[in-house]
């Protein structure tokens, strides 16, 4: 294995990249394979299709980006074969906005030559979505836009368990950060993003596993508690 993949649940998995400490998240059922967000290049995308043909047997089928940048969409060219499913924003990035992707990237350490590639690989998504239900085969998975926040188009993906006992697990995007604190940048809309994280919080319930873009693994406490700590941002 490439990457250090922790187990969820039965059939959903996420490894944090060393670049940056992106999280990626894997899904399984028994006709699909969806990744949830791809890394910067496509060396990395390569190493995540080896780890996963070996946690799987199979190969990647769907894919899902949260959000437009750099760090978190950029890898999905190297799952050429997959079904792209993102937000609008996402797609202007893909397109129109390569120019500002290749600048995020490289004033972020990227490697130059990794970059070019990968900006040269890039698709359009495929499919644009806001709220959809992915069937994988014996396994739905609910991918919703719970408002605006760290982008105003972030996606999360919500995964049920399929055996009792188990939890709900929502993968978060970078509306939830663990290892820093929330990133604001120009795209972001402060004023929104507790509500937005209300939303979330009401997704997945009080007892799941939340997902952060970039970190470890927290509780519902923690989302309450990084809502708590935007909200104050917001009102100074």
């Amino acid at each position: 294995m490439r990457y250090d993949w922790q187990t969820l649940s039965d059939g959903v998995h996420r490894c944090r990249l060393p670049f940056l400490d992106v999280t990626v998240g894997l899904v399984h059922g028994s006709r699909n394979v969806l990744l949830i967000d791809c890394g910067t290049t496509l060396l990395e995308a390569a190493q995540i299709a080896d780890d996963v043909a070996e946690l799987t047997g199979a190969v990647v089928t769907q894919v899902v980006l949260t959000h437009h940048h750099f760090d978190h969409v950029l890898g999905s060219a190297g799952f050429g074969g997959a079904m792209i499913h993102a937000s609008a924003g996402v797609v202007t990035a893909l397109t129109s906005g390569l120019g500002e992707l290749r600048a995020d990237a490289l004033g972020y350490g990227a490697d130059p030559a990794q970059v070019a590639r990968a900006i040269a690989a890039t698709r359009a998504p495929d499919r644009v979505v806001t709220s959809a239900v992915l069937d994988l085969g014996g396994r739905l998975v609910r991918v919703e836009h719970p408002g605006l926040g760290h982008t105003d188009h972030d996606l999360v993906v919500v995964v049920d368990p399929v055996a009792p006992g188990q939890r709900r697990v929502v993968f978060c995007g970078d509306l939830v950060e663990e290892s820093a604190d929330p990133a604001i940048g120009a795209d972001s809309d402060l004023d929104a993003w507790p509500s937005t994280l209300d939303r979330v919080l009401t997704l997945g319930g009080p007892d799941a596993i939340y997902v952060p873009g970039h970190g470890a693994l927290v509780d519902a406490e923690f989302v309450r508690v990084q809502r708590q700590w935007l909200a104050a941002r917001g009102a100074r």
